[in-house]
């Protein structure tokens, strides 16, 4: 009965890892292909005379957010300390 108790930490803690090791990836390819897309845009720009202004630009920004907001939500830590969920139970008080 004691390994069963011991035996489930370990389990959440590698579903939890298999789920962060997904994001990552996931995330890996989310950046390869705005790489990818917006260069090719950027070509087009180019090819196309280079005229005016660079409205590539507009594409790379508003995506950006999105990539930005991915990579918090991949890299970012999320747990928290004792210390922190302690001070944050006081205020509540």
């Amino acid at each position: 009965m004691l390994t069963d108790e011991l035996a489930e930490p370990d389990t959440e803690l590698r579903e939890r890892a298999i789920r962060r090791l997904k994001k990552k990836r996931d995330f890996h390819g989310h950046l390869l292909v705005y790489v990818l897309f917006n260069s090719a845009v950027a070509a087009v720009w180019v090819l196309t005379g280079a005229d005016g202004i660079f409205w590539p630009a507009f594409l790379m920004a508003f995506w950006g957010i999105g990539v930005v907001m991915n990579a918090w939500d991949v890299y970012h830590d999320d747990g928290f300390s004792e210390d922190a969920v302690a001070k944050e139970m006081h205020r509540l008080r």
